[in-house]
């Protein structure tokens, strides 16, 4: 089953201080007393990631049944988004620039040093999780690979 977890919008100063902007996350497949240690660890996670990520760069990092997708833009605004090994690698980076780009234009880049932990005033991170729980249906691409290979059964049937 393709699951997306947490989605996190963090800010890397030049002092490699990391800063959590804003977190959403899905946690329902997990036990209710379980959900807490589950969320301080993916917030936990998200920090270390970009923390050892240099400025510029795409990653996806394996932490236990888990994978981190990871970047971090060169003006420090980073993106997390943890997801289990089966979530396309493709349709995480995608969605982690779109929730960037969106945070950039709605959040004013001097605050973002600022900002207490979770607190920047963005409210978009819930419903991109909501909508990229299936990939094949937010992702146009992967909508129209998994049409074509559709096509191709059909076409090899007749």
């Amino acid at each position: 089953m393709v699951k997306l977890y947490y989605i996190s919008v963090l800010h890397k100063n030049d002092n490699n201080r990391v800063i959590n902007l804003k977190s959403a996350s899905e946690l329902s497949s997990f036990g209710f007393f379980q959900r807490n240690s589950v969320l301080e660890f993916m917030k936990f996670t998200a920090k270390v990631c970009v923390e050892r990520s240099e400025k510029a760069t795409r990653s996806s990092i394996k932490q236990q049944e888990y994978l981190c997708h990871v970047y971090v833009r060169s003006d420090g605004l980073s993106g997390v988004i943890i997801s289990d090994h089966e979530y396309p690698h493709r349709v995480a980076h995608t969605l982690c620039s779109r929730v960037l780009d969106e945070f950039a234009e709605t959040v004013p880049s001097h605050s973002w040093p600022t900002t207490l932990d979770n607190s920047a005033p963005f409210t978009a991170l819930e419903p991109y999780l909501t909508k990229y729980q299936n990939p094949k249906e937010a992702d146009a691409m992967t909508k129209i690979q998994e049409d074509l290979d559709e096509t191709k059964i059909i076409l090899h049937n007749t």
